[in-house]
């Protein structure tokens, strides 16, 4: 009998178990690459820096991802007014009406707090396309002054859509820029207080896109303006709750935003109970005329903003700021529309 041959081992069999590991790590990148360039696009924390293309870079000094409560706020400004109806006519309105609480305005201001934020983005976000070097000084304080422009000239036409004898939506809009302007830039610069700051900022995305909202449909008046300063009380404390990923920069800068004056877990405290009682107090006014299912269900909403705060929040509010907005405030801007739908069927 022959010598019988030597078996060998398959090397590719051998070669299969780090082949996969290697594939699977460079698809993990890929996917962790993926997320963090979309983090970047909406304006998210956890971001990474690399984008050319300069229309990116521009969308994303305008951070997408805080457009929303804006045109949330019109949809709930429509409903308290108790005069939409879906026509299609009042449907083109009220999407021009986003258009400027989102895209421009929010976007215009944005992309000036980006600009007068460029230092302390260098420190807090490096990857934010100022401090990155993606775009130019210049090319920025355009944007600032073309997207203004557009916001201004597209509130103008909605009144003369609407045919408001006043321009109320017009005078709103450069009430809102004239607000973003002084929270940002220096020398009021309204951000470096944690209070006035903080609610200037509530009260831009829950009051003034609901005013507007509510006089492109119907007459604005002292109630809804009360009210909707009320409910913008628990939008300072979700205001707070962006503060959280800036505690380092503000310290090292002088800011006295909440964590920094307070420490994180009193701020942490402070922006929970804001955001609970005062949507509390809007639900027992709701009682009060009589809205009492409007009110049960707005109430019923704000349990779960409550659990999520003790699951997440209150137990690590530098980590898990993200999170808790993610988990929480899907349910207070459902409540935000019921306050609506109700003040409209009240006929406040």
């Amino acid at each position: 009998m022959s010598d019988s041959t030597p078996i060998n081992p398959n090397s590719n069999q051998a070669e299969a178990p780090d082949a996969v590991a290697i594939n699977a790590s460079e698809e993990a990148i890929a996917v962790s690459d993926r997320t963090a360039k979309t983090r970047q696009m909406l304006g998210m924390k956890g971001a990474a820096p690399g984008e050319t293309s300069i229309w990116k870079i521009r969308l994303q000094l305008m951070k997408p991802i805080t457009w929303i409560p804006l045109i949330w706020g019109v949809v709930c400004g429509a409903a308290s007014s108790g005069n939409y109806t879906w026509s299609l006519e009042n449907v083109l309105k009220a999407a021009a009406c986003m258009l400027l609480s989102g895209p421009l305005l929010a976007g215009y201001t944005q992309t000036l707090n980006d600009f007068y934020d460029r230092e302390i983005d260098a420190i807090n976000e490096p990857y934010r396309p100022i401090p990155s070097g993606a775009i130019s000084e210049r090319q920025v304080t355009t944007q600032i002054f073309v997207l203004f422009i557009a916001g201004i000239a597209v509130a103008f036409a909605l009144d003369v859509w609407a045919g408001h004898d006043f321009p109320n939506v017009t005078a709103l809009a450069i009430f809102g820029s004239f607000i973003a302007y002084i929270y940002s830039a220096p020398p009021l610069k309204l951000k470096q207080n944690g209070w006035l700051g903080n609610y200037a900022l509530g009260a831009s995305y829950i009051a003034l896109p609901w005013w507007a909202g509510h006089a492109l449909f119907g007459e604005l008046n002292w109630k809804i303006v009360v009210l909707t300063l009320i409910y913008s009380l628990a939008g300072l404390g979700i205001a707070i709750v962006n503060d959280f990923k800036s505690v380092e920069g503000d310290r090292q800068l002088g800011l006295q935003s909440l964590p920094v004056m307070f420490g994180v877990t009193t701020a942490a405290w402070i922006c929970v109970v804001m955001i609970d009682v005062f949507q509390g107090l809007i639900a027992a006014y709701l009682v009060t005329i009589h809205e009492n299912l409007y009110a049960a269900i707005l109430v019923l909403l704000i349990l779960p903003q409550i659990t999520f705060q003790d699951m997440y929040f209150l137990r690590d509010p530098l980590k898990n700021d993200v999170k808790y907005q993610a988990s929480a405030q899907p349910f207070l801007v459902l409540g935000m529309l019921v306050t609506g739908l109700a003040l409209g069927h009240a006929g406040i």
